[in-house]
């Protein structure tokens, strides 16, 4: 099997942190803009700097890894140097870059079906970043700014980097909510502060890695799976529809909202109610025509190999995923299980090859209590 290769996006802010050597307390603003035109090139070049710094982790350990870029010096540049592979999708409207640059390449990179967005900036690109693709999409700030109150961003390019070297090697990399905050640079540079929250950006963090062994004990395992089964109930959105697959994991989910589930079939829930127990496909294809409501997929990793779908939970044909939709799929797997596969991906075997190749990439896998990680998903065989 070949090794599924992350997908990154990346966009570079290249006026972000030059207003630190100019006193200016930020790069925001079209005052701001004027100052930094009259910088010459060397001086212009931090952000270009602190991206080198980071993704040059990846290119010193010829680590297999596609991008997707803007123009110039907002991505391929740095790129380019480094000699990493990348497709360049679109280029700035301007001489100098703009919020709306950003906002614009992260759209379109994010549509692309990259597997995370890397953004080189400060507080004022996190606040494009969170603008553009909402707080669900998986990001990661390399810091550049002269303003970083933001929780979005890794300590250090270095640091960034090694989370993009884990991440590319199937390493158990955490998922979490932070801040996006920024402060009125006007304010700011009267030596008033004020911070404002902006909202939430999701960004992977310092993953801890599992001893090999296996955590001894059957009460951990279940513990693990009530954890994670109470977060789901708790996040089910009311009115909808939830396939529950097989498996003790999904199990638990059934057990949280005492309903009667069945622990090798297929069950349909809504509100807390059991609607049908061991449902077949073409039980699942009725509900999805005569439903109005959305309907998710709720799975977990069957087997030593990690499969996903294919193995005992058949009832998920190729037809009834598609109309459920990809995105309202949600995998859960503790970190012990994912671990055992040493770095092998989650597997997916719909005997559809289309479908399992929309299926694959990195995915974000429930694994707690409100605990997640990144993790790749591949196709069986391939």
């Amino acid at each position: 099997m070949q090794p599924l290769r992350l997908k990154i996006g990346l966009v570079v802010n290249p006026l972000a942190g030059l207003g630190g050597s100019l006193g200016r307390k930020g790069s925001d603003g079209p005052a701001m803009r004027e100052h930094v035109a009259a910088l010459s090139g060397a001086q212009r070049r931090r952000s270009q700097d602190r991206a080198e710094r980071a993704l040059g982790v990846l290119s010193r350990n010829h680590v297999a890894v596609d991008f997707v870029s803007w123009a110039g010096d907002m991505g391929a540049d740095v790129l380019g140097r480094l000699g990493l592979s990348q497709r360049i999708l679109g280029e700035r409207s301007a001489v100098l870059s703009s919020s709306q640059d950003t906002r614009a390449a992260a759209i379109a990179l994010r549509d692309t079906g990259v597997d995370l967005l890397v953004f080189v900036g400060g507080d004022g690109t996190a606040r494009d970043i969170l603008d553009a693709v909402g707080s669900d999409f998986p990001v990661l700030g390399v810091p550049a700014g002269v303003k970083m109150h933001s929780g979005v961003f890794a300590v250090s390019p270095e640091a960034a980097g090694e989370l993009l070297l884990q991440l590319a090697n199937a390493g158990l990399v955490a998922l979490h909510r932070a801040q996006v905050r920024d402060i009125d640079e006007d304010a700011f540079r009267k030596d008033i502060v004020r911070s404002r929250f902006y909202g939430e950006l999701t960004v992977p963090s310092q993953g801890t890695y599992l001893q090999h062994t296996k955590i001894g004990g059957r009460e951990s395992g279940e513990l693990v799976a009530a954890e994670a089964a109470q977060w789901i109930v708790e996040t089910m959105q009311p009115g909808a529809t939830y396939f529950i697959g097989p498996g003790s994991t999904m199990a638990a989910i059934s057990q949280a909202m005492d309903v009667p589930g069945t622990l090798l079939g297929v069950d349909i829930v809504r509100d807390g109610q059991l609607i049908a127990a061991d449902a077949d496909e073409a039980a699942l294809l009725a509900h999805l025509e005569r439903s109005a409501t959305d309907t998710y997929i709720l799975v977990t990793a069957i087997g030593g190999q990690g499969h996903i779908f294919g193995r005992g939970n058949q009832q998920f044909s190729p037809t009834v995923i598609r109309r459920t939709g990809l995105a309202n799929i949600s995998v859960v797997a503790a970190k012990s299980k994912i671990s055992a596969l040493q770095g092998r991906p989650l597997l997916v075997d719909t005997n559809d090859p289309e479908l399992d190749a929309a299926l694959s990439g990195y995915r974000q896998i429930i694994t707690g209590y409100d605990d997640y990680v990144l993790y790749p998903v591949g196709q069986a065989g391939v």
